[in-house]
């Protein structure tokens, strides 16, 4: 009895886990730092349950939820790089430097 207990509980997060994933964006405002880091909650929340995730999966999954004032970076990174070999750290740095020009233009629009 313990052990349907147990499989129960372990589906049920395994649910709720990839519900999270399935539905994953970017919140307004939210740093590439931030989006990342709560994209790894839910992928090692979803690992310790036994899914596995190739890197370009993470790839993929990275630029599919960013919002759309990211729509011409993603766009460029897509036509410019083969995403079956990109590494994540690749993405985020290309990321994160785009986040410095996107927040540069921002102050000078004020």
């Amino acid at each position: 009895l313990t052990h349907e207990g147990t499989e129960q509980v372990k589906n049920a997060k395994l649910a709720l886990l990839n519900r999270d994933y399935e539905l994953f964006k970017m919140q307004p405002n939210e740093s590439i730092k931030n989006l990342y880091n709560r994209l790894l909650d839910i992928t090692n929340g979803l690992l310790g349950l036994g899914k596995v995730f190739g890197q370009d999966e993470l790839v993929r999954k990275l630029l599919g939820c960013l919002n759309d004032e990211w729509e011409p970076k993603v766009t460029a990174i897509e036509e410019s790089k083969d995403l079956k070999t990109m590494e994540i750290e690749e993405l985020l740095g290309a990321l994160m430097t785009h986040e410095v020009k996107l927040k540069k233009k921002k102050l000078f629009k004020k």
